[in-house]
């Protein structure tokens, strides 16, 4: 299925797998031009709506009985299209709060939080929902439909729905006029977090950076 054909008006704009692929798609032209960084001051807010929306679809895709895909084993899609380019242009445009620390499973007991990257979580969640495009496209739709379900549950979903916490506490934080900490030497290259650093591994949101556009009041 070429991009002509993507929305053609033949295809019933009802259809499940239609506005699945819909939102999919919004989500990764949104997120890619954010990343190219013109519009710096807005990325966190506009970054926020798009991972919210994208998890209506994965909440569809969640609450929607098992999709059985139409063959037993997975055709090939060839090689992956890069991601490294964007999560490298995320890293920079969301440099001072790129770091956040996440508990992968709340309901295991004692579990300690452990650092993650903003950047790191969009460009994974990006190469999932081009997988399933690429079927999407090819004119596999039970298939993409499977894999984007599939990834859901086991990757893009519980990524995206951690990164959708810590641009809400970015802006809870500017918002409500409460800087972080800036912490000092921590990485997500450790292996541990001690008690005193389980609060967001941010770095210094400063009012200049993304204060302004967010409407926050001047820290005194």
């Amino acid at each position: 299925m070429s991009d002509a054909t993507l929305h053609a008006t033949a295809q019933n704009p009802d259809d499940f797998a239609v506005q699945i692929a819909d939102q999919v798609e919004s989500f990764l032209v949104a997120v890619m031009e954010v990343s190219k960084g013109d519009e710096p001051d807005s990325a966190v807010p506009f970054l926020l709506l798009e991972v919210s929306q994208l998890l209506l679809a994965g909440g569809r895709l969640g609450a929607h009985e098992d999709i059985v895909p139409d063959e037993r084993y997975e055709p090939d899609l060839g090689p992956e299209p890069d991601v490294d380019q964007l999560r490298e242009n995320f890293g920079r445009l969301l440099d001072p709060i790129d770091v956040y620390s996440e508990v992968f499973d709340p309901y295991e007991p004692r579990k300690a939080p452990v650092p993650a990257r903003i950047s790191d979580d969009l460009a994974d969640i990006v190469a999932d929902l081009r997988h399933g495009m690429a079927h999407y496209r090819a004119g596999r739709i039970t298939e993409a439909l499977w894999w984007w379900q599939f990834s859901y549950f086991s990757n893009w979903g519980p990524t995206a729905s951690a990164v959708l916490r810590a641009l809400q506490s970015v802006l809870i934080h500017v918002r409500l006029n409460q800087p972080l900490e800036e912490l000092d030497g921590l990485d997500t290259d450790q292996d541990t977090m001690g008690d005193e650093t389980l609060e967001f591994e941010a770095g210094r949101v400063m009012e200049q950076e993304i204060g302004g556009s967010l409407g926050a009041r001047s820290v005194k």
